[in-house]
């Protein structure tokens, strides 16, 4: 990549509450999308529980961060990768996921998903595209 912009992924294997690796992830992704970095997130293992829809977080003490996932459209991180397999192997699927969109400003501005779900296979082949690769 010639223009200097490098390719970051972020992968999140931990579920979002407890600790405090999600949301410190999630903050990480924002800074680094406002500073012009082509930016994606990964989600595998019990990281799938972090787009989960209805998240009731009252008795672990902790905020509900999971509406901010729907700002990172404004930040043009429209690249969320879901392992099927996690999925799968959490009795989840697509439909148990957010509904995440962004506006592709190539295609008349026409909301698109930002969530994609992929295999291991295909999640491998993803990771070795990128320049830096950053656990939460």
């Amino acid at each position: 990549m010639g223009n200097g912009v490098k390719k970051f992924m972020y992968v999140n294997r931990r579920a979002p509450y407890g600790t405090i690796y999600a949301l410190e992830g999630l903050e990480v992704v924002l800074i680094g999308a406002a500073f012009d970095q082509e930016v994606c997130m990964v989600f595998v293992d019990d990281g799938v529980f972090q787009l989960k829809k209805g998240q009731d977080t009252a008795e672990s003490n902790m905020k509900n961060f999971s509406p901010t996932y729907r700002a990172l459209g404004d930040y043009d991180v429209n690249k969320l990768y879901v392992e099927k397999e996690s999925l799968e192997q959490r009795g989840m699927s697509e439909d148990d996921l957010l509904e995440l969109t962004y506006e592709d400003e190539d295609d008349d501005y026409k909301e698109k998903p930002s969530i994609r779900i992929v295999n291991r296979e295909e999640l491998a082949d993803l990771m070795e595209q990128q320049d830096v690769i950053l656990n939460y």
